[in-house]
């Protein structure tokens, strides 16, 4: 599968506020700086369709993106990163509130991508996250990021770890030499 087209649609604060579109979507989701946006613009080979920032938080809108592929296209929304960011603990719980109404709420919504960081052991708030998702039976895969700063041995163990910890389906992931990439794609293709 190859990306033809890809464009921002639009930023929301809520759910409410996002337009119904009819293509299928993928939630991007994972801890604050985990580079759920460099995964974006990597995927498109655009450095700058999605905003990064080296700082955590920097994200607090639901981001849509449309791709358009030679065979499909679906729609990817970044949302806001759990964990650590320096935000007051009221935009906090407003931000956990908006990502719970959308997970639950989102028609289009076929999968959600949690993005875990495999420099990193899995941290509480990933596993919180994926229990939740579980819990209520909203489907998740599992990227593991950042993989060219670790060796081959220790990402294949880490790989290992995350489908026993989750028992889902992990795809690794490197946005420096864009390895893995393909098989991100073909994941899309046959999942959407």
């Amino acid at each position: 599968m190859r990306i033809k087209k890809a464009r921002f649609l639009l930023s929301s604060p809520t759910l409410k506020l996002c337009p119904e579109l009819n293509y299928p979507e993928f939630a991007l989701l994972g801890r604050s700086n985990v580079g759920k946006s460099t995964f974006i613009n990597t995927l498109v080979n655009n450095q700058k369709l999605a905003k990064t920032s080296n700082t955590p938080g920097k994200t607090r809108l639901i981001n849509l993106f449309e791709i358009v592929c030679d065979t499909k296209t679906f729609v990817l929304a970044d949302l806001p990163g759990y964990g650590y960011a320096k935000v007051s603990k009221n935009t906090q719980a407003d931000w956990q509130k908006n990502l719970e109404t959308y997970l639950k709420g989102r028609k289009n919504l076929v999968y959600t991508i949690q993005f875990i960081d495999s420099r990193h052991e899995i941290q509480k708030n990933d596993i919180e996250m994926q229990n939740w998702l579980k819990y209520n039976n909203i489907p998740s895969l599992n990227i593991l990021s950042k993989c060219d700063y670790i060796s081959r041995s220790e990402l294949r163990k880490k790989i290992d770890t995350l489908k026993k910890e989750f028992k889902n389906e992990v795809l690794p992931y490197s946005s420096k030499n864009k390895a893995f990439s393909e098989d991100i794609l073909n994941w899309f293709h046959n999942n959407g």
